[in-house]
C-alpha cells in the first residue's frame, strides 16, 4: 500500500472529511547509482562529524540552524517547527473555484492523489469529488508540506481528486531577456509559412506511452555490458552546428519536402530567399 505525505481534513464551507495525501508519480523505476571506493569496492559510509572537533556525530542529536550573519546561526529545535501549527497544517480548506484553463501552466508544479483516510468521511469526499466533475471546475486551497505552505490546485480524476501544488507568483522567472536576447527580428512571411506547414504535417496526439528514455536505455546497456564483461559501445558524436551561417530559407524548405509537403505560393510583394541571398545565423 502506497504511504501517504499528507494527512487532514478537507473542507467545502461546513462539510469536512478525514483524507491522506499520495504521490502521483514516481521514479523508483529510475536508475540509482552508489558511491563506491574503486580500490576496495566497498559503498560508502558518509559519517557525520564536527568540523571543530574532529567528533563522530548522531544525527539524531542535531537539531536544525539559520545563518543571520556569516557563521552565526539561530538554532530551531524539531520540536519547535513541530509546534509551529497553522490551519492549512491538517486542515485543506477548499477557497475558490475557478476555470482551469485559467491557471498559467507555469504554476503547475507536483501532482498527488487525494483520497478518503477513513470510511465514515467516504461519502463527503464523493460528493465533493463529483460536484466538481459537475461544474468543471479546480478547486483553490492551501496545505503544508516539507515546511512550506502551498497553494494547491484540485480537480476530479477518476475516484480521487488529483491535487497539484502550485508555485507563487515569486517563484517565477520572467522569459524577458531570458539567453541575453532582448529582440526578435520579425520572421520572414514565407519562411512562416512553410514553418506553419511543417507543424501541420508533425500534428498529432499525445501519447505518453510511445515515449523512451533513450539515455537510460544507454545507461542500462551500459550496466549490462559491463556486467558481462564486454566493452561498453560508446555513441557516435553528435555533429554540432553551433554558429554555423546556414541559409534558412533553404532549411525550411528541405525540411518540407523530407516530410512529402509541398512549398507555398511566395507571398505577394515579398521577394524570396533567393531573391534576397540572405543567410542567417542558427540559434
Amino acid at each position: 500500500m502506497a504511504h501517504s505525505v499528507w494527512q487532514g481534513h478537507l473542507r467545502l464551507s461546513l462539510v469536512t472529511c478525514p483524507v491522506a495525501l499520495f504521490k502521483a508519480t514516481s521514479t523508483k523505476n529510475g536508475v540509482s547509482f552508489n558511491l563506491i571506493n574503486p580500490e576496495t569496492g566497498s559503498r560508502i559510509v558518509q559519517v557525520v562529524k564536527d568540523p571543530t572537533t574532529g567528533e563522530e556525530l548522531d544525527r539524531k542529536t542535531l537539531v536544525k540552524g539559520y545563518e543571520v550573519a556569516k557563521n552565526q546561526y539561530v538554532l530551531i529545535d524539531p520540536a519547535e517547527l513541530k509546534a509551529l501549527r497553522t490551519e492549512s497544517t491538517q486542515l485543506l480548506d477548499l477557497e475558490r473555484f475557478v476555470d482551469a484553463a485559467t491557471i498559467d501552466r507555469i504554476y503547475w508544479d507536483e501532482p498527488y492523489y487525494l483520497a478518503p483516510s477513513e470510511p465514515a468521511g467516504v461519502e463527503a469526499f464523493s460528493v465533493i469529488l463529483e460536484a466538481m466533475r459537475e461544474k468543471n471546475r479546480v478547486g483553490i486551497g492551501k496545505l503544508v508540506l516539507n515546511m512550506r505552505e502551498r497553494i494547491c490546485a484540485l480537480e476530479a480524476r477518476g475516484d480521487a481528486i488529483l491535487l497539484t501544488t502550485l508555485r507563487t507568483h515569486e517563484d517565477i522567472v520572467e522569459a524577458t531577456g531570458i539567453g541575453g536576447v532582448t529582440d526578435l527580428p520579425k520572421p520572414d512571411r514565407d519562411m512562416l509559412e512553410i514553418a506553419g506547414k511543417i507543424i501541420t504535417q508533425k500534428e498529432g496526439a499525445f501519447d505518453p506511452q510511445t515515449f523512451r528514455d533513450s539515455y537510460e536505455d544507454a545507461v542500462h546497456d551500459l550496466i549490462a555490458r559491463k556486467k558481462e564483461g564486454q566493452t561498453p559501445v560508446n555513441a557516435p558524436p553528435v555533429d554540432k552546428e553551433d554558429g554555423k551561417v546556414i541559409d534558412l530559407m533553404e532549411a525550411l524548405r528541405r525540411s518540407l519536402k523530407a516530410s512529402g509537403g509541398s512549398e507555398p505560393a511566395p507571398s505577394k510583394g515579398v521577394k524570396t530567399a533567393a531573391g534576397r541571398g540572405k543567410k542567417r545565423r542558427a540559434v
